[in-house]
């Protein structure tokens, strides 16, 4: 796999991981069968995403990225679909998230 790949998938198991999130807090602690299912789906698919990008990505910067998007996705969807409070402070915290991740994306690897 492609490096370019690889970070195309990792965009999607970050998606996943948004996806799962949200899928447990509608399954109700697990007693709702279709969300549940949702779920455990979701959660598979991340991890074989990932374990296919570390094949080819560095750890470090495929984590972080992995769990930048799933972090900041998280909070987006909580607000917009939950009502979750969304502050200056949590949009702060996002954009610091991001910038974390688009810094760690675009150096390289091996010095």
């Amino acid at each position: 796999m492609k490096p370019a790949l690889a970070w195309w998938l990792l965009l999607i198991a970050g998606g996943l991981d948004v996806l799962w999130a949200a899928s447990m807090k509608l399954s109700a602690g697990y007693t709702r069968p279709g969300w549940t299912a949702v779920s455990i789906v979701a959660l598979i698919g991340f991890v074989v995403l990932l374990g296919k990008v570390l094949a080819v990505l560095p750890v470090g910067s495929a984590y972080v990225v992995w769990t930048g998007i799933g972090a900041a996705g998280t909070v987006l969807l909580g607000a917009v679909v939950f009502g979750e409070p969304l502050n200056a402070m949590r949009v702060l915290g996002i954009v610091l998230v991001v910038a974390g991740v688009a810094m760690l994306r675009t150096v390289p690897a091996a010095t």
